[in-house]
């Protein structure tokens, strides 16, 4: 994909679902314990859905109890980038793939060592890859 076609809505709208769109592109979230990979426990490495670009690895999720899937640290490569979010009249930090900019969520500074961190990312802006 070219860097023009990261910001084409219809290229975007074409190449995922409506629930997927909403999310990546909209910035919508999914509601609490209904993503595919809230509870999965398989091994891999999980990527965006729009771009395919690598995220995190399944050794750094765990169960927050949050209803989304949560993990203590990005990939080293630095997959994500963070931004800050005041909308819904809270202070938050914004989730996005690195490369085409795809909502993934918000992370906290709730998490468990060694970092701290809760990455709480939508299940709907991930493919995970079985290793």
């Amino acid at each position: 994909m070219t860097d023009k076609n990261l910001t084409n809505d219809e290229l975007w709208r074409d190449k995922l679902t409506s629930e997927q769109f909403s999310i990546c592109r909209l910035k919508a979230t999914e509601p609490p314990f209904t993503g595919k990979y809230n509870d999965c426990k398989k091994v891999g490495v999980y990527h965006c859905i729009c771009c395919d670009s690598p995220l995190f690895d399944s050794e750094t999720k765990y169960d927050s109890g949050s209803g989304w899937p949560s993990f203590w640290s990005d990939l080293p490569e630095g997959s994500v980038t963070e931004t800050a979010d005041t909308s819904h009249g809270m202070r938050r930090v914004e989730v996005t793939c690195k490369v085409c900019n795809a909502h993934l969520g918000h992370v906290f500074e709730d998490g468990p060592k060694p970092t701290g961190l809760r990455y709480c990312i939508n299940s709907a802006a991930l493919d995970l890859k079985e290793k």
